[in-house]
């Protein structure tokens, strides 16, 4: 897939795209039937399928000091799209410059001249421009103006609601990671480089990959059985183990990440990026008087993990 994040200079054999248009946050269900419908308009129209998407996410342009929300990174929801066969992935810049284009402005000069698209699709609760002034119809409209073709797509329900980031936050928010995949389609997964840690889980007879969630929303602190995926080296491929996400209360105040224990595991991961899927919340994080208490209870919680993932 190619990423393509200087769309000012586009090259003229990458133009002719047909793209989805969202932020993608999740790459969930409703997402997943948008990008369905733009492979097949692609392949009508022989060109590649795309998705056009902003980085960094508005919300974190026009609230930079709101808590963190996005439920995967950049690198993450890259790997989800190339995964459903998206082939050109256009991350424009969001700025303050660009969120004052008009609606009319930002068909023409960003879809039109600078990434010359054939085709766009957009959800229809779709909003652009200044002040979210356009909607879906009106970019049907521009679109018949300018040269590229619009399809509106509706949305996607999972029982009596519709699928959202808002809701699939909800269910991570109360330790609920099945609800959440359900809307997802896939587990809810948190992919990064593993950092350095304290070491005190090797210290502990559990060595640990660090992992940071900054700028992630957090899901419900405590234990998880996870899948985990290695994503590149010479220890990669996909095993099982358990998680904590939380901020280690037994040891002091520390800044929230995840820490993930892969079963049946011996060597280095400092530098390997991975991509950790949450499958069951085990537990809520809780502090223990002293380490010999927090074994015993890791014993349990790696047990319970192995009985729950040899299901999945």
């Amino acid at each position: 897939m190619l990423i393509v994040r200087d769309i000012a200079f586009l090259a003229p054999e990458y133009r002719g795209a047909v793209a989805a248009i969202g932020n993608f946050d999740g790459v969930h269900l409703g997402h997943q039937a948008v990008i369905a419908r733009t492979r097949e308009i692609a392949a009508g129209l022989g060109a590649p399928p795309g998705v056009m998407t902003f980085e960094p996410h508005p919300r974190e342009v026009f609230a930079p000091d709101a808590p963190p929300f996005r439920l995967m990174n950049a690198e993450a929801r890259a790997n989800r799209l190339q995964k459903l066969g998206i082939a050109r992935l256009f991350e424009v810049p969001f700025t303050h410059a660009l969120a004052a284009h008009t609606p009319e402005a930002f068909a023409r000069e960003i879809i039109a001249d600078q990434l010359g698209l054939a085709h766009v699709l957009v959800g229809e609760d779709f909003c652009f421009g200044k002040g979210r002034a356009g909607n879906a119809h009106d970019l049907g409209r521009f679109g018949a103006e300018m040269g590229f073709g619009v399809t509106i797509a509706p949305m996607v329900a999972h029982g009596p609601s519709r699928i959202s980031s808002t809701a699939i936050r909800e269910a991570l928010t109360v330790g609920d990671p099945r609800r959440a995949a359900e809307m997802l389609g896939h587990w809810h997964r948190i992919e990064g480089p593993v950092i350095q840690g304290d070491q005190r889980g090797r210290e502990l007879g559990y060595p640990t990959a660090n992992m940071s969630i900054s700028g992630l929303h957090p899901p419900r602190f405590g234990v998880y059985a996870v899948k985990v995926d290695v994503l590149a080296g010479p220890h990669a491929g996909s095993y099982d183990g358990a998680a904590s996400i939380g901020v280690r209360p037994t040891f002091g105040t520390h800044t929230a990440n995840c820490e993930t224990y892969l079963f049946g595991f011996a060597g280095d991961l400092y530098d390997t990026h991975l991509s950790v899927a949450l499958v069951e919340h085990l537990r809520d994080e809780e502090r223990f008087d002293g380490a010999e208490a927090l074994v015993a209870q890791m014993e349990a919680d790696c047990a319970r993990a192995r009985e729950i993932l040899a299901d999945v």
